[in-house]
């Protein structure tokens, strides 16, 4: 084999080794990763962390953990009107929208304002390690108004927004 003829053939072979490395790469960039934080399941706190009464904020996963006849719900922060985080207040004991006033008991269901529904709901496990997780990708539309409520919990004091007294 001539000198000129082997060097051409180990460029060809290095040029075929680093195709080959720069597919398999490329191969492993293109695959999804497991959805973690907002959009797949988010690890929040044990279940033991939800008060009887009160909500606990999880931003990674933009909802809120609730305890509701003994049942642990994630309930959304997004309004369902338009869109607006809503935000618990503590004085009342509501979900109130500052955006355009709608209204929610501590359920998330609906009591007034423009809201065409309830909070929306994502599906809330027990993990193996003993964790809460939230199931972000998938949510369950809240209940339409006129749904009897779950809880008798009435305003416990003033509105954070001046429409929790259900004239929205």
């Amino acid at each position: 084999m001539r000198r000129r003829e082997f060097l051409s053939r180990s460029w060809k072979w290095c040029l075929s080794l680093l195709a080959i490395a720069g597919a398999w790469t490329t191969w492993d960039v293109l695959q999804p990763l497991p959805a973690s934080g907002f959009g797949g399941k988010v690890r929040t706190v044990p279940p033991e962390a939800v008060p009887e009464t009160g909500v606990v904020e999880v931003p990674a996963a933009r909802a809120y953990l609730v305890r509701i006849n003994g049942e642990i719900r994630a309930l959304s922060q997004k309004c369902t009107h338009l869109g607006c985080r809503v935000p618990f207040c503590e004085s009342s004991s509501q979900f109130e929208c500052p955006c355009h006033g709608s209204v929610f008991n501590r359920a998330g269901e609906y009591r007034a304002g423009p809201a065409p529904r309830g909070m929306d709901q994502f599906p809330v496990e027990v993990g193996d390690d003993g964790l809460l997780y939230i199931d972000t990708s998938d949510d369950i539309a809240g209940p339409p108004p006129g749904t009897p409520e779950s809880i008798d919990e009435p305003p416990s004091g003033p509105s954070c927004t001046g429409h929790g007294d259900g004239s929205a």
